[in-house]
Order: C-alpha cells, then sequence, then structure tokens
C-alpha cells in the first residue's frame, strides 16, 4: 500500500528500521477494521523490503490500542461474525518473518494487548496498561488473548486476568515475562528503535529461522522442535552471512551482513 494513501497508520524509515505507528488519537487507537486491514498490508509491505529487517510497532502517548471498536461490534449477530472472519487477517500478523517489536505507552487493551502480545518483543513506557476487559462486556478475546496469556502465565494466571479484566501495569507486566523491559514514556520509542537496531545489525536470515524456530517450540513437541531447529541449522550453512560471520571471527573484525 502507497503510503500517500495510508489514513490509520503512518511509516517512518530509520536505516534499517521501519517505525510503524497506528495514528487514530481521537479514539485511543481503537483497532476497527479498516485500521487492522491497512495495518496488516503495511507489516507485509515491510517484510518484502528488503532495506527494512526490523519494524517497531508503537501507538501514541495516552494508548497503544485501547481495544477494539465495540461500535462495529455491538449489533453484529454471531452468524455475522462468523461470516465476516475479522480475527483470520490476524493470523498474517503473525507470518511476518522479521522481527517487530512493540512500543507500548499508555492502554494496551482488549485487541491492543493482543496486538502487542502479537509482537514478538515488547518495550513498555511506565504508563502502560495490559489487560483483556472483553468479559466484562459479556464475551471474551477473540484475537488471541487466551492463548498468549496461558502460554506465558500458566491456566491461574491467565485465568485470573481474563475472569477479573482488570488491568496490570507495566512492571507487573515485565514481572509476569509479558515485557521485555520497562523505561520512562519519553524513552520508549527510542529504547525500541535502538533494540530494533542492534537486531537488524544480525544476519537477517538467522533472524529469520531463529523466530521460526522459536514459534514452532509453542506449537510442538520437544523432539520434533529440536529436529526442526536442527535443520535450520544448517540450512543457514548455505548462506554468505554464515561465512562472513565465521570469517570475520576468525579474523577479529565487525561481521558485515548482507542479508545473503
Amino acid at each position: 500500500m502507497e503510503e500517500a494513501k495510508l489514513k490509520y497508520i503512518s511509516v517512518e524509515h530509520d536505516g534499517a528500521v521501519a517505525l510503524v505507528r497506528i495514528r487514530r488519537e481521537d479514539q485511543l487507537n481503537a483497532l476497527n477494521l479498516a485500521l487492522v486491514d491497512e495495518l496488516v498490508e503495511v507489516l507485509e509491505a515491510c517484510d518484502r523490503d528488503d532495506a527494512v529487517r526490523c519494524i517497531v510497532l508503537t501507538g501514541g502517548p495516552k494508548a497503544f490500542a485501547a481495544g477494539a471498536d465495540i461500535g462495529e461490534m455491538a449489533e453484529m449477530t454471531a452468524i455475522g461474525m462468523k461470516k465476516l472472519g475479522q480475527f483470520r487477517v490476524w493470523d498474517r500478523i503473525r507470518g511476518v518473518s522479521k522481527p517487530i517489536l512493540a512500543a507500548v505507552n499508555g492502554f494496551a487493551l482488549g485487541g491492543g494487548c493482543e496486538l502487542a502480545m502479537t509482537c514478538d518483543l515488547i518495550i513498555a513506557g511506565e504508563s502502560a496498561r495490559f489487560g483483556q476487559p472483553e468479559v466484562k462486556l459479556g464475551v471474551m478475546p477473540g484475537a488471541g488473548g487466551t492463548q498468549w496469556w496461558t502460554r506465558t502465565l500458566g491456566k491461574a494466571r491467565a485465568l485470573e486476568l481474563l475472569w477479573t479484566g482488570d488491568p496490570i501495569t507495566a512492571e507487573e507486566a515485565w514481572r509476569l515475562g509479558i515485557v521485555n523491559k520497562v523505561v520512562p514514556d519519553d524513552r520508549c520509542v527510542p529504547e525500541a528503535t535502538e533494540m530494533a537496531r542492534r537486531i537488524a545489525e544480525r544476519p537477517p536470515m538467522a533472524i529469520r529461522l531463529i523466530k521460526e524456530a522459536v514459534y514452532q517450540a509453542l506449537d510442538t513437541t520437544l523432539q520434533d522442535g529440536m529436529e526442526a531447529e536442527r535443520n535450520l541449522f544448517y540450512l543457514l550453512f548455505a548462506t554468505e552471512d554464515k561465512s562472513e560471520g565465521m570469517r570475520a571471527f576468525l579474523e577479529k573484525r565487525r561481521p558485515s551482513f548482507r542479508g545473503f
């Protein structure tokens, strides 16, 4: 999608890092269908762009994304929701092969929390609040909330959070292993961008296959995961970056990875 045609999303390029920002501030970045479609197209475009090696996804100072747009769903029927299949597009976010770092300030609730957890890493500002309040509306998470929280926290803590619908602070999210780092609000995007730069300096194919192996570990047995890891490891020996990395080590110099 051409950047000039974007309505809800902006994209800035900082070297090999793409900063993707949700821009629906008047609605606390509530995720309507058009916004999510636009976001997915932007993320996939970044994934195809060889100049981009890492993506930072952020919102505004008050909200990363305060949840789904309830106005779009309030009058929907079960059959209407099933036909719409609005969550299928979220699977495409998980299909992005490049690292995605979420920089979260303010509210990350409901679909906004699920969007942050769909990213690979989360840097949170001190003001960030994470939660799944869907139960308070008579429904439940539908974009992965029950799955991400359970895989991270285990059954008991996940059920507590999902049943009460109460949010948690950034500091608590860090203690629970949801968040990688908590920083002052004004440092959230810069810290995420700096981490993205460090990742972007690593060999792109190795980064991509590490991501693939880690997510396979969530969906398979240990033995199958080990076998998948070995095969991905062997595959990297076909890359120029492997040769460059090992030569640079032996020659005691900084490697220059090209993504091949």
